[in-house]
């Protein structure tokens, strides 16, 4: 199933995961004082779904009640999703603004790439690799890095997308 919150993509499995903690967490919040017994790794599991949804959600543009069908479609409920969903269409003009200053802007330009293929390490299935985009402002001057990781099928896909449209703006330059 699409969801709008994910760009019209499958959500991906780590926050479906993260729904049934999420709406324990809802279904807690008034006792989350000396009785909570969530440990550390759950409060920082939902702290980042709700990160991804809410960044996500206003990345793509959606607007508070469909996120908030969504939402439901995927576990949380009710009274939950519409609470969230309140305070983030409240909010979203300014999460929009922020997200964008954080985004590549077309003032930037790709200064260099940089990138190192990490061994497979025991438990995994396939190796990653590290890649770091070094950019510059043309108006500004400002340098920024942009580092992340990817896993091999990953970044073949962003490979391959990158050479389709390297192709493509060979076609359309004059």
């Amino acid at each position: 199933m699409r969801f709008r919150f994910c760009g019209d993509l499958d959500c991906p499995d780590w926050v479906l995961a993260e729904i049934n903690i999420l709406a324990r967490l809802f279904e807690k919040i008034e006792k989350l004082t000396a009785d909570a017994k969530y440990d550390i790794g759950d409060i920082k599991a939902s702290v980042a779904g709700l990160e991804f949804i809410i960044s996500s959600s206003a990345k793509h543009e959606v607007d508070g009640e469909t996120l908030s069908n969504e939402l439901q479609q995927l576990g949380l409920p009710k009274e939950h999703s519409t609470a969230l969903c309140k305070t983030y269409e409240s909010r979203s003009d300014a999460l929009q603004q922020e997200l964008l200053s954080k985004s590549f802007r077309k003032t930037a330009s790709l200064q260099d790439v940089d990138w190192k293929i990490n061994p497979i390490l025991p438990g995994q299935k396939e190796r990653t690799v590290d890649v770091r985009l070094m950019m510059e402002d043309r108006c500004t001057k400002q340098k920024e890095i942009i580092e992340f990781v990817a896993n091999e099928s990953k970044f073949l896909v962003l490979l391959h997308e990158m050479k389709v449209i390297q192709s493509q703006m060979q076609q359309v330059e004059i």
